[in-house]
């Protein structure tokens, strides 16, 4: 499942640092590398649209892709919001930092209880840290785990589902 995104984060700061455009063909992806090319083909009718990944998101649960206004465009999906997708790599950046991927088990207005919930992960699996969403309001994100494969990363979204009983917790790449 695809959404897209535009205001208020067009003219943002995306994760990669570069400044989000909602009129460029460009995307939010949890796991692929930074600047990784993507075909995007819409399943109710077969459009397509080529993107590069240069944010974190979705962060709802059953999405993989959040597209900018541009690229739901293309790909006819602006008026319904979702759409069923396929994605196709088309090409991965030269050079890649090895990739570590961690689990996102909350969002929060507050600091203070993105830190409370830090410091739990922390105690219970060992590491996890805040990463900060910009946004009206910002979101503090809390990240735990610190694994380098996507499996490993499943196994322990699903202890903390089970054990911390955080029915949303999902997998996300750590970015440096």
């Amino acid at each position: 499942m695809a959404s897209w995104y535009g205001k208020p984060y067009d003219g943002r700061h995306a994760a990669d640092g570069e400044i989000y455009h909602m009129e460029a063909l460009v995307a939010a992806h949890r796991t692929l590398p930074f600047q990784t090319r993507v075909e995007v083909r819409n399943l109710s009718n077969g459009k397509t649209v080529e993107v590069r990944i240069i944010d974190r998101g979705p962060f709802v649960a059953g999405r993989i892709i959040d597209l900018s206004h541009a690229a739901a465009q293309a790909i006819e999906m602006v008026g319904p919001g979702t759409a069923q997708v396929e994605l196709k790599v088309l090409g991965a950046p030269a050079s890649v930092e090895p990739a570590l991927f961690g689990v996102q088990v909350g969002a929060f207005r507050d600091k203070a209880n993105a830190d409370r919930l830090q410091q739990s992960m922390t105690a219970a699996y060992g590491s996890a840290r805040l990463a900060l969403r910009d946004g009206d309001p910002p979101l503090w994100r809390v990240l735990a785990g610190g694994v380098a494969s996507t499996e490993e990363a499943e196994r322990l979204a699903a202890r903390i589902r089970t054990e911390q009983r955080v029915t949303g917790a999902f997998v996300v790449r750590l970015d440096p």
